[in-house]
């Protein structure tokens, strides 16, 4: 049997699959993944879909021809057809050794050093996937090594330490979750949501899921620190998300994400001359940019008891980490425009001025 480059890519494929232990593919599913692959890189995109015959060979190939000889083994598990609403017995296939690849290389040096940065990395994260061949791969890098980490980054210590490690799991191997969570105003109350798991993101030492619900594909985000426990649930089949899932971040600050609400506003803001330093080394948002010569005049001119200082712009929706940011540097920052943003912390920080105006009544 000829090799040409759309085999090759294809074993490429497969090779992943069949060593997956995370989901059991039977041959239509190794064939509708193919294919879902092979239209992700774009790969003869004219050309018909890969037939289920074509996946059958190729297994048949792997296995029975050099150089590869692949020890694939044949088994069955119950499975549910969410479609005919009946379980089935499916026959799925996967290498024998799960840790068996047809395309294993010796490391180069580099790669090795690398290798050993990123473990001692991630090592710094509470709860990440403690997977059993991770030391042993460790150590077979440099036996010998005594070996510092070079990086070093502040965490904080998770509650459900394991909900991590199930969440990172569950996003790279694409399985559908069913997630038990519970609001801190309401701590007897569990909720349970099945869900497209598909981005873990840090902020400020706390973690959180974001993820698109069965029944809707609305994207969620969830707070670990209130996440009860995770089941993964293997008989659903995963839906990817339909582009990249960082653009939701691109009009927001912090994590709060809203999806009901799409306004952009456009957020004019004066800093002192004290914090404009610290806005210019460190933007509020990817978006912020200083305003020209002419427009700061213009505005010094329209806001008079603004001496000096820096005015700049940031385009952003509204959510709770985009407020509470505009509010901490004090007076060093006032909002401009719009007045919906300028009325929220003009209401917020009168609040404050209340409350700590009782406290201070009460002490005198």
């Amino acid at each position: 049997m000829p090799i040409n480059k759309n085999a090759i890519i294809r074993y490429k494929i497969l090779d992943e699959l069949l060593s997956s232990r995370y989901h059991n593919y039977s041959l239509d599913d190794l064939t509708e993944e193919v294919n879902r692959r092979l239209g992700e890189m774009q790969i003869n995109p004219d050309e018909d879909n890969i037939g289920r015959r074509t996946i059958e060979k190729d297994i048949h190939f792997l296995e029975k021809e050099d150089p590869f000889w692949a020890d694939i083994e044949r088994y069955s598990v119950d499975s549910y057809d969410y479609n005919k609403q009946r379980y089935y017995c499916k026959r799925c296939l996967r290498y024998a050794d799960p840790s068996f690849s047809i395309f294993k290389k010796e490391l180069t040096t580099d790669e090795k050093y690398l290798l050993r940065e990123l473990f001692s990395l991630l090592g710094q994260f509470d709860g990440l996937p403690k997977l059993d061949g991770l030391e042993r791969l460790r150590l077979s890098l440099d036996p010998h090594a005594l070996h510092k980490p070079i990086l070093s980054l502040t965490k904080n210590p998770i509650e459900n330490t394991n909900c991590l490690g199930l969440l990172f799991t569950a996003i790279s191997q694409k399985q559908v979750i069913e997630l038990h969570y519970r609001k801190f105003d309401e701590p007897e109350k569990s909720i349970v949501y099945r869900l497209y798991p598909y981005l873990l993101r840090e902020y400020e030492g706390r973690w959180y899921l974001y993820a698109g619900r069965v029944e809707n594909d609305k994207i969620k985000c969830f707070p670990l620190d209130r996440t009860i426990h995770i089941n993964p649930i293997p008989s659903m089949k995963y839906k990817n998300y339909p582009g990249d899932i960082n653009e939701i971040f691109e009009d927001i600050i912090g994590v709060s994400y809203y999806y009901e609400d799409t306004t952009v506003h456009k957020i004019t803001f004066w800093v002192s001359d004290y914090s404009k330093n610290y806005v210019l080394t460190k933007p509020l948002h990817e978006s912020q940019r200083t305003l020209n010569i002419q427009t700061c005049d213009e505005l010094h001119k329209q806001y008079p008891s603004l001496q000096r200082g820096q005015f700049f712009r940031i385009d952003c929706r509204r959510n709770y980490e985009l407020i509470r940011e505009l509010c901490s540097f004090g007076q060093h920052l006032l909002v401009l425009e719009p007045s919906c943003i300028q009325d929220e912390i003009f209401e917020r920080i009168k609040a404050i001025n209340e409350d700590y105006s009782k406290l201070r009544t009460k002490r005198s």
